[in-house]
């Protein structure tokens, strides 16, 4: 069970902060994650379920700051949080500092402890239309393009490099998951038929 209080503080004072974040970075990514963190979690053994918890709500905080360095951020915003040393040691505080670095698929390493493994597995994408959302609201709030077909040749070549079965997203699955599984192979099916790629973006956006 999540210590009622360290809820209540987060929900009230670390959520409203994602307003400030893109769509495909705010609380419905947030509540997805924490959702597939905890599964994990609980497959697993010594696992505390706060710190998986607090990992997952403060991962992409900083997103809004700065996309391009947010886990180095976001980490940094939990450790100097005081609040949070009402519930963690020092000890538990630096292992969910790291988890939070380790989150990200673009990581050219496998993360430090077993709390990165689960953070990094549950900000895995499983829907098709997801990350067509993301991809176009981050092209939109990032680089103000107002080119829709280059939107979607960038769009296409980022999913292509990252989420297809040679992707670098898939390799940073690190639990048995058939729900991400499924979205690797309808994903090659999406890549390898750009018309419909493109008329499928098109719709979802």
């Amino acid at each position: 069970m999540i210590n009622k209080n360290l809820q209540k503080y987060i929900e009230n004072n670390i959520f409203p902060k994602y307003e400030l974040n893109d769509k495909g970075h705010g609380m419905e990514h947030i509540n997805y994650v924490i959702r597939r963190s905890i599964n994990f979690a609980k497959k697993l053994d010594e696992i505390d379920l706060n710190m998986v918890y607090t990992i997952a709500s403060y991962h992409d905080i900083a997103h809004s700051i700065n996309p391009s360095k947010h886990e180095q951020l976001s980490a940094d915003i939990l450790l100097a949080d005081k609040e949070l040393n009402k519930y963690f040691t020092k000890d538990k505080l630096n292992i969910m500092y790291e988890a939070i670095i380790d989150h990200r698929a673009s990581l050219e390493y496998e993360p430090r402890n077993i709390y990165g493994k689960i953070i990094s597995s549950a900000d895995r994408n499983t829907k098709i239309e997801d990350i067509l959302k993301r991809t176009y609201q981050y092209r939109i709030n990032n680089y103000k393009s107002e080119n829709l077909e280059e939107i979607i040749e960038e769009s296409y070549n980022h999913i292509k490099e990252k989420f297809t079965s040679n992707g670098y997203a898939s390799k940073k699955m690190y639990f048995k998951d058939k729900e991400y599984e499924k979205f690797i192979k309808d994903v090659d099916n999406l890549i390898n038929d750009k018309n419909y790629f493109i008329n499928l973006y098109k719709e979802v956006n």
